[in-house]
């Protein structure tokens, strides 16, 4: 069986975004297996056809879109995350840091959490990690 093209590995990392989430050009990189590759994820968005990928789940890494601000596509990507009910302000979605999956553990907000190998009950107010080899908190 043929490997799965870096294209099919990174539009099957974004598919895997659950609604109301979000993840930088840089997380889908890695979740797809190629990490430093932000600008390949970019490229790939960019040139999609595909109606039903929910490429709006993809943001900077600082959170921000990336479409000018009040550019047809900042106001849709805006409006397609606030529909799943993700908090969009100034062009910006907040987000607590996240466990990394780069073999380093997790890092809550502001370095209170600091785990490996967690396999507690999520604490409260948090929510768990979508990626199936994980069971941290992804965001307190």
């Amino acid at each position: 069986m043929a490997e799965a093209t870096p294209e099919a590995k990174i539009l099957a990392a974004i598919r895997a975004i659950p609604r109301g989430q979000v993840a930088g050009y840089g997380e889908v990189a890695r979740r797809a297996g190629l990490p430093g590759r932000a600008r390949l994820v970019a490229r790939i968005l960019s040139n999609n056809n595909d109606a039903r990928l929910p490429w709006h789940r993809v943001l900077r890494s600082d959170g921000r879109i990336a479409f000018p601000e009040g550019s047809k596509g900042y106001r849709e990507q805006s409006q397609r995350l606030r529909a799943e009910g993700v908090r969009v302000e100034q062009g910006r979605v907040r987000r607590g840091k996240s466990c990394t999956h780069a073999g380093r553990g997790a890092v809550g907000t502001a370095g209170r959490l600091r785990l490996r190998g967690y396999h507690g009950r999520v604490p409260e107010g948090c929510e768990p990690c979508f990626l199936p080899c994980c069971r941290l908190p992804a965001r307190c």
